[in-house]
């Protein structure tokens, strides 16, 4: 087999992985933009059942160490479409995004759910499409629960940690976003609150209504001030 088959194998198969993965780099008026899909649940630290469409944080947060230190990748676009999944790994993965060098800039698509409103907000920049919802409500675990006055107190020093992230990432202040999680009447059987694309910006939660060309857009503009900023 020839160098260039080989060559053309490894680019296959890499570009195989890639979409396996859910990422893949692209280039753009000479930027090199990485595209990371946060999709289904997020996997923490349980293995969900395989019928379930699932992100593992474990699998993400060595992909964003790789894309920070990464010579080529200049820009990173993440596009969510999330139900909630475990609390404190999506937390992990949005306080990686919002303490990146790197431009970053998240789009919205079909749902931002629970655990999936930190993420979008963790990046420079976010995006929703109009037709996208997030979905707020508060802090619930699944399976056994004691009734004891130490598990009301771990809900909210985890509900506190959600709020604190989301005020300090977007334009939303902190009692804005609790009333939205406590909200009666929009959910059944259930508190909370469920913004469509337009709601989520006018409330200050998602910066702008947009598609994809609109976040690469902000990406490369991001990277080219980025770039004069640094002299380079």
């Amino acid at each position: 087999m020839s160098e260039n088959e080989n060559k053309n194998n490894e680019e296959q198969q890499s570009s195989s992985n890639d979409f396996e993965t859910g990422s893949i780099t692209v280039e753009k008026n000479g930027h090199f933009i990485h595209c990371l899909t946060i999709i289904g649940q997020i996997e923490g630290h349980y293995i969900l059942p395989s019928q379930n469409k699932t992100t593992k944080y474990e699998h993400v947060i060595p992909q964003l160490v790789a894309i920070e230190e990464s010579k080529e990748i200049e820009g990173l676009l993440i596009i969510l479409n999330t139900v909630g999944g475990d609390v404190e790994a999506g937390l992990a993965i949005a306080e990686l995004l919002s303490t990146m060098r790197t431009p970053t800039a998240s789009l919205v698509l079909g749902g931002g759910h629970s655990i999936g409103v930190p993420l979008a907000v963790s990046c420079r920049k976010s995006f929703i499409v109009p037709s996208a919802t997030m979905t707020v409500h508060p802090v619930r675990l699944n399976g056994l629960v004691l009734g004891v006055p130490q598990t009301l107190s771990y809900f909210e020093k985890m509900q506190d940690r959600i709020v604190n992230f989301v005020e300090n990432n977007s334009k939303i202040s902190s009692g804005a976003f609790r009333e939205l999680m406590m909200k009666t009447g929009e959910l059944i059987m259930d508190v909370g609150t469920v913004l469509d694309g337009e709601g989520a910006v006018k409330c200050g939660l998602i910066d702008q209504l947009g598609g994809l060309s609109d976040a690469l857009d902000f990406l490369n503009s991001a990277i080219e001030e980025d770039s004069k900023c640094s002299g380079q």
